[in-house]
């Protein structure tokens, strides 16, 4: 790039010959969210996140749900100063068990997002990466090296559907999500935003499905989401019922122990069962959890298999409240 100019994602820039990330310390807001909305429902379920996000992205997905922010061309998006010492300071004071880099994608602000989970790390406080898994071998080792948990969009099963619809590559998540199960103990859950006509074919959905099932295994929790129109995508439906319960079906019939339905009211979508014996381990309305019956080894009373996750004894309490906070500069 020429001094002073900016990459796809806006918030890199040539400074004078260097290479500078120009949204560091600053961010498009912090909320404190539950955790089942990241979604991760395996991953210190009823607890609270502290959420952040700055601008930017580097992927050029025409459906996205956030592009206010990750389309920006704007700094000021990105507007509100905080240290990630201030950050891991209010997420402790908050009761807040992990902070979730989120939004746009941890990849775009990574040094930001490091600093800030290192930071949090000194206070016992755990990470959250909620990201497209666009990343290169190097940087994939720097962010997920001081993550405790990862949700993934896995957007689509076709490498047509990447090109066209987000300008990246499937191989590239599909090689994130390898190293994430693999090299790493991040906890692992995937979310797949179902698109009436682009990606939610039976015969992609199978695929999408098996490939998990014998690359990462049946315990990795997969979400199939409602996509609803918006940015450069606004010609298409609202994600029916329908297909949300098909995609349902084929993932549970094809052997994935855990599978969701998001972004749609939906209990039965949203409830976690014994991959053994079928007994309901967590039912969720919204994210609010109303049965808890796993013991206290975090494994189904009835039958004794362990469910898979990092899970407490008891759940937490946070509820499906949302609280947007600020953060003392």
């Amino acid at each position: 790039m020429r001094p002073g100019q900016r990459g796809l994602c806006f918030v890199r820039m040539n400074n004078n010959g260097v290479l500078v990330l120009d949204t560091y310390g600053r961010s498009s807001g912090f909320c404190i969210d539950p955790v089942e909305k990241k979604p991760l429902y395996h991953f210190l379920p009823g607890s609270a996140v502290l959420s952040f996000g700055t601008a930017g992205c580097n992927l050029t997905c025409r459906f996205c749900q956030n592009w206010d922010i990750s389309t920006s061309r704007t700094i000021d998006t990105a507007g509100t100063p905080a240290t990630p010492a201030a950050i891991a300071a209010a997420a402790d004071q908050h009761g807040c068990r992990s902070v979730a880099y989120t939004y746009n994608d941890p990849v775009v602000f990574l040094e930001y997002a490091t600093a800030t989970a290192l930071a949090c790390r000194a206070r016992g406080i755990r990470n959250i990466a909620v990201t497209a898994g666009y990343i290169t071998q190097g940087a994939r080792e720097d962010l997920f090296s001081c993550m405790d948990a990862a949700n993934v969009d896995l957007k689509s099963f076709s490498p047509d559907f990447y090109s066209r619809q987000c300008g990246g590559a499937l191989s590239v998540v599909k090689d994130t999500l390898r190293y994430l199960r693999i090299r790493t103990n991040v906890w692992l859950e995937i979310t797949t935003l179902l698109i009436p006509e682009l990606n939610d074919d039976p015969f992609e959905i199978r695929a999408l499905v098996d490939w998990i099932a014998s690359e990462l295994g049946l315990d990795v929790p997969l979400h199939f989401t409602a996509f609803h129109p918006d940015y450069r995508m606004r010609d298409r439906p609202a994600t029916s019922i329908t297909t949300l319960r098909r995609a349902y079906d084929i993932a549970r019939e094809r052997g994935l122990y855990h599978v969701y339905i998001g972004n749609i009211r939906d209990i039965e979508g949203s409830t976690t069962s014994c991959h053994t014996c079928g007994h309901t381990l967590i039912r969720r309305e919204a994210y609010d959890i109303t049965v808890w019956q796993l013991d206290a080894q975090g494994a189904c009373p009835k039958c004794g298999t362990r469910c898979a996750g990092i899970l407490d004894a008891r759940p937490g309490s946070w509820g499906s409240r949302r609280a947007p906070i600020t953060i003392p500069s």
